[in-house]
């Protein structure tokens, strides 16, 4: 929002280090601790070294933090550039000139404190009770190569830092003029006029002669050039061609079936009701007899009177849920009741009443009043299930076999793809006008169009030597293997071909330096003598207000100087022609939003605060008597996840 933000490049990178490398606060603490390998050694802070080893691992860590923000989109050779892993290193050696720093100052951090963080970082390990679920906690922390006792130093480490950080960043403040101006600034409007010369209204006046022709596709040759392109043949390994190799036999259906017909089984299932007279296992003696007594009373009624059942259930049931249906339970299988409840249940036949059933809920009269049998499923009702069921285990198996023998024949019988093709029953399918990147007019799914594959068949391998390709997985179970029928070099395209085009372009250039010319001569007149002939109506821009006006020519007249009004200003804009602008008054609005004000002034001062940290860790570096030994071309990159 600020302009002069834009101007600190230094700073702004700072910034982004804090927003997308996470803190290596105890990354390689004991390498910190101890000398290393002079060979080994890329950087020192305060004679201690910071090794190779720390250096790839924080890069690994960083690629898989970037893997995980970026999904997809993620590109590894993100990091593979030297200001990437310059970067990661020099952010590696703040954070170890901050770490001594803190020790040095002795800045620590209380058991109490360090428990409330843990406890605001992990809420979801409190209880209900109020309890922190400790063994929980180790196994997350196990999950990374930690205890409790490491990761306790490392959060202790890092929160000593940030008092260190906020000790610092706290000094900084913004006067209150400075930001009155900053925001001045970006609220001032100015009443601008346009007057536009279009490229197309000098169409008449432009001369194009055929040597500027061939001039321009003399000089411009790369855009007239064909790229190079391939014609491939092709075979596709995939768990659907491992399937086609597989059968199923009845028998093998029919074992499946006996080995697994619990699975097939629908379990009995029994209702009931039941009258519940609640009281606690561990109630009082005399709670306990009081309920067993009222219990017995009920079940004295119910044989009595078995049809008055779900009439007593109701009125005298202290499961409320089940009394009002009359004690109905439903169905339910045996595991899903009480372990007394369920052996009661089981052992009666429909329609009997059992005796007193105690469990934890208190007393149980029970009524059965249904019975679901248990029922298995025909094998002819799932034998479809089995059988594809059956064909997938087969088909991963047979596709493991497959390739291998898939990677070594297209390997050790590299003229042909038709030796692999036949020994697996793989069909060789052909591709044409295949380059050397992904064609996005072609869907992803399409076999031949994946990168690693276009590079495995632009390689010398295959190119020079006309050698198969290597057996190249693009996706999880498929495999692809080419080998290249044509090969067509770069071409250019002949100038009869293209010279229509090329008059076109030279045509609007022309239009647009013409245009130009006249808007840069009319310029030079205005800023001489002011007229507001040929000019639009007037408009009110501001860095708030910007609508109907490009961001060129608004940047443009933006950064117009308006000591003295009215200002001109010229802009050329590309393919279009030339743009003037009359600035005739420059005005603050008539409302003031100060709470925007507010917020810009406290950005300003987190920005200061940031540049004073910068500052201070430069202090801290030259203290430190950093040294780094090796250049960030030197550091490799691991494409693989850690």
């Amino acid at each position: 929002m600020f302009e002069f933000v834009r101007t600190h490049q230094r700073l702004m990178q700072f910034l982004l280090l804090l927003l997308i490398i996470p803190s290596f606060a105890l990354v390689g603490l004991q390498s910190y601790s101890s000398f290393g390998d002079s060979a080994n050694t890329v950087a020192k802070v305060a004679g201690q070294p910071i090794t190779q080893q720390d250096w790839d691992a924080a890069l690994r860590d960083q690629m898989s933090r970037m893997q995980q923000a970026f999904g997809e989109r993620f590109d590894p050779k993100m990091l593979e550039t030297p200001e990437a892993k310059k970067g990661v290193l020099d952010n590696l050696i703040t954070q170890r000139v901050l770490a001594a720093t803190a020790n040095r100052e002795l800045l620590t951090v209380s058991d109490p404190v360090l428990q409330q963080t843990i406890l605001g970082m992990f809420p979801n390990l409190v209880g209900a009770d109020g309890k922190f679920d400790s063994n929980l906690f180790n196994q997350l922390l196990a999950a990374q190569g930690m205890t409790q006792v490491s990761y306790a130093a490392r959060l202790r480490q890092e929160l000593a830092m940030q008092q260190l950080n906020g000790a610092v960043q706290s000094t900084a403040f913004t006067p209150k003029t400075v930001a009155m101006r900053l925001s001045d600034i970006g609220d001032q409007e100015r009443d601008v006029q346009e007057l536009l010369f279009k490229a197309q209204d000098f169409a008449a006046q432009v001369k194009v002669t055929d040597a500027m022709l061939q001039d321009y596709y003399a000089k411009n040759a790369k855009e007239f050039e064909i790229p190079e392109r391939v014609k491939a043949e092709y075979v596709v390994l995939d768990s659907a061609a491992a399937a086609a190799q597989v059968t199923v036999s009845d028998a093998d259906i029919k074992s499946y079936y006996d080995n697994n017909l619990v699975h097939y089984t629908t379990p009995e299932e029994r209702r009931a009701s039941h009258i519940l007279i609640s009281v606690k296992k561990d109630a009082p003696a005399a709670e306990q007899a009081a309920a067993k007594a009222k219990a017995e009373s009920l079940l004295a009624e119910v044989r009595k009177n078995p049809a008055d059942f779900a009439k007593l259930a109701k009125a005298n049931s202290q499961d409320t849920a089940s009394a009002e249906m009359g004690g109905d339970l439903g169905y339910f299988a045996s595991g899903s009741m009480v372990k007394p409840f369920a052996d009661a249940a089981n052992k009666l036949k429909q329609g009997e009443i059992s005796d007193l059933v105690q469990s934890d809920f208190g007393y149980h009269i029970i009524e059965l009043t249904g019975i679901k049998p248990a029922q298995v499923k025909p094998l002819d009702d799932v034998k479809a299930d089995i059988s594809a069921e059956i064909k997938k285990q087969l088909a991963a198996k047979k596709f493991a076999e497959l390739a291998e023998t898939f990677s070594n024949t297209v390997y050790e019988q590299a003229d042909s793809l038709k030796p692999v093709a036949d020994k697996l029953h793989l069909q060789i399918q052909t591709a044409e006008n295949l380059g050397r990147k992904v064609n996005p007019a072609v869907a992803p799914a399409v076999p031949f169009n994946n990168q690693k594959f276009l590079a495995a068949l632009f390689s010398d391998e295959a190119l020079k030597n006309k050698h198969n390709t290597e057996a190249v997985e693009i996706a999880p179970n498929t495999f692809i293997a080419g080998h290249v029928v044509e090969y067509k070099p770069v071409t250019k395209r002949a100038f009869e071909e293209v010279q229509a085009m090329i008059r076109d372009k030279v045509t609007r250039t022309e239009e647009v330096a013409m245009a130009k010319k006249a808007g840069e001569e009319k310029l030079v007149v205005l800023k001489a003598q002011d007229s507001s002939t040929g000019f639009g109506a007037v408009q009110t821009v501001s860095r708030a207000k910007s609508e109907g006006i490009n961001p060129l020519e608004f940047e443009a007249v933006m950064k117009a100087d308006v000591n003295k009004l009215p200002a001109f200003v010229g802009v050329e804009l590309p393919q279009q022609g030339y743009a003037l602008y009359r600035i005739g008054k420059i005005a603050q609005p008539a409302t003031i939003d100060q709470a925007r004000r507010t917020a810009e002034q406290q950005q300003i001062t987190s920005v200061l605060a940031q540049q004073e940290m910068l500052a201070y860790v430069d202090v801290l570096k030259e203290k430190a008597k950093v040294k780094i030994l090796k250049s960030a071309a030197s550091a490799p990159v691991s494409t693989d996840a850690p």
